[in-house]
């Protein structure tokens, strides 16, 4: 009995040390969010709150548990554990994850002795859970927000406080607001501190989360570089820097970005859900399946639905998981203008709960129709026209923060306008390819995609050309090209429009552009 106790010891012993070497090893950027706890849970803190920053909720989740078993009386790591289960700039929280999070900021409240600003941090939390039943996800985050610039304003010299107000205050944030009026506002609280704090990986994060946008991606951009050196350690900070990296055309820094990413979302996976897939390595592969395409890269791109389709099961059901998965083959097959494969795709992973994302699987029968109808085959086209009637329908009771229901919208629009086209109304189809265009101007991406399967205003070109109004085509192309620079469907078109309105300089500008893109693993250099 000895002996077995004694292997066990050594057991847990070596398993106690791999984990504080491991733990030595990481590289999560430097947090410093004093406390009231214990020296030892003071340090687990710190770690805890920076990887909280790098939104790794689960793995935060863990680490802030930790710290409540090392200091039983530091009110904080419920405050962390609480914080865990909102995510200001993802989807609202589950009825579970409210329960969750209610609970454990009742714990908080009732812990040791807090100190004023430790209450604080914990009365601002506490509002956004009060009532979840009956006080709507929105209301309850403008709450929060406000909670937090009140302890911000009371603690100016707090970095964490400021950090933690700017995040809250981002949350807060309209989709439909296209000045970005709450974003900048954010970013400016953000810049105000990276001089004092230039590896705190929050700041980082946030500024491109506030600047993720057409007109403001060029702003993120150093962000966007150091981000992945101050945590490297972390998936989340590996892939965040593509969102900027996407919105510029940077094709090269988002597959390294994304790449890198999704190994180490795998491997994370691997080690807290084992024989489990990653939602975070599915985000960032939509991302990476995304550059790829643009740089003409198909056999890299068919890598990554081989990878996807192998996925058992999923660590966590996500709506950016849900998103990529529908999107992945969507994206193959019509950014290659393989119209009979996009007709004839099916949802893909079976096992995977598409009825609770409606606004992901209608990727899928935006696809088909699409597909469908420049193939010629319209009743085919008009039956996955009605599919996407459907869950259009579905979608307008999303409960999540962006609006789905305009993305199907703007699908639906596209895909009649197509049917149109090809039963030889070119006015109607004209008419609808242009409104499901301005809706779509109308209406930036989700943080969970890379961009729209294709652009209705790209597709508002490739119908002109259709229609033999090249020099139309070409505003159309250029338009869409403002706002999402450097695709390669958009260059293609835009070269082929002018050649056929006859501005050879600006052919042989859009020729010389797609050779810069397609590189030595381009696999489309004939549609050039």
């Amino acid at each position: 009995m000895k002996t077995i106790n004694m292997v066990v010891f050594l057991l847990f012993s070596s398993f106690v040390f791999a984990q504080e070497h491991q733990h030595e090893m990481e590289k999560l950027g430097h947090v410093n969010f004093s406390t009231s706890c214990n020296a030892a849970a003071q340090t687990q803190f710190n770690r805890a709150v920076a990887i909280l920053h790098s939104f790794g909720y689960e793995e935060a989740a863990n680490a802030f548990s930790g710290i409540a078993k090392t200091d039983p009386q530091c009110a904080m790591a419920y405050w962390g554990v609480a914080m865990t289960y909102y995510h200001p700039i993802w989807s609202p929280p589950t009825p579970s994850d409210l329960k969750s999070g209610a609970e454990a900021i009742e714990k908080a409240k009732a812990t040791g002795k807090p100190t004023e600003r430790e209450k604080q941090f914990i009365n601002a939390l506490s509002v956004f859970y009060k009532d979840s039943d009956k006080v709507d996800h929105r209301t309850r985050a403008a709450a929060y927000s406000a909670g937090m610039k009140e302890v911000a304003a009371k603690n100016p010299d707090d970095d964490e406080a400021q950090i933690f107000y700017a995040l809250a205050l981002r949350g807060t944030a309209d989709p439909k607001d296209m000045t970005f009026a709450i974003q900048k506002q954010s970013a400016e609280i953000l810049n105000r501190i990276l001089k004092k704090e230039p590896e705190h990986p929050g700041i980082a994060h946030y500024l491109i989360h506030d600047y993720d946008y057409p007109g403001l991606a060029e702003l993120a951009l150093p962000a966007a570089r150091i981000y992945s050196k101050i945590a490297p350690s972390a998936p989340h900070a590996l892939h965040m820097p593509s969102h900027i990296f996407t919105r510029l055309g940077l094709w090269q820094e988002s597959i390294d970005s994304n790449s890198a990413s999704e190994k180490a979302a795998v491997e994370h996976a691997q080690m807290m859900h084992p024989g489990s897939g990653s939602f975070n390595a599915l985000h960032a592969m939509d991302y990476l399946m995304y550059a790829y395409l643009q740089t003409g890269r198909d056999a890299e791109a068919k890598g990554v639905i081989d990878r996807m389709n192998a996925i058992p099961k999923l660590d966590q059901v996500q709506p950016a998981a849900a998103y990529a998965i529908a999107a992945i083959p969507a994206r193959y097959a019509i950014e290659r203008n393989r119209w009979s494969e996009a007709s004839s795709l099916e949802t893909p992973l079976a096992w995977f709960p598409w009825k609770d994302f409606p606004w992901a699987q209608a990727i899928t029968y935006f696809a088909r129709g699409i597909g469908a109808a420049r193939s010629g085959d319209v009743e085919g086209a008009k039956k996955d026209l009605a599919k996407l009637d459907e869950l259009h329908q579905a979608s307008t009771n999303s409960k999540d923060n962006y609006d789905w229901a305009t993305q199907v919208e703007i699908q639906q629009k596209a895909v009649a306008a197509w049917i149109a086209l090809e039963e030889k109304n070119d006015d109607e189809a004209l008419h609808l390819m242009t409104e499901s265009a301005e809706l779509d101007d109308a209406n930036d991406k989700s943080p969970v995609t890379p961009g729209a399967i294709i652009p209705s205003r790209e597709l508002l070109g490739d119908m002109l050309l259709e229609v033999n109004q090249a020099a139309n085509a070409l505003v159309a192309y250029e338009k869409s090209l403002s706002t999402a620079p450097n695709r390669f469907h958009a260059l293609s078109g835009a070269k082929k429009a002018a050649e056929l309105s006859g501005d050879r300089t600006k052919a042989e500008s859009y020729s010389a552009k797609l050779k810069e893109l397609c590189g030595p693993k381009c696999e489309r250099a004939a549609l050039q």
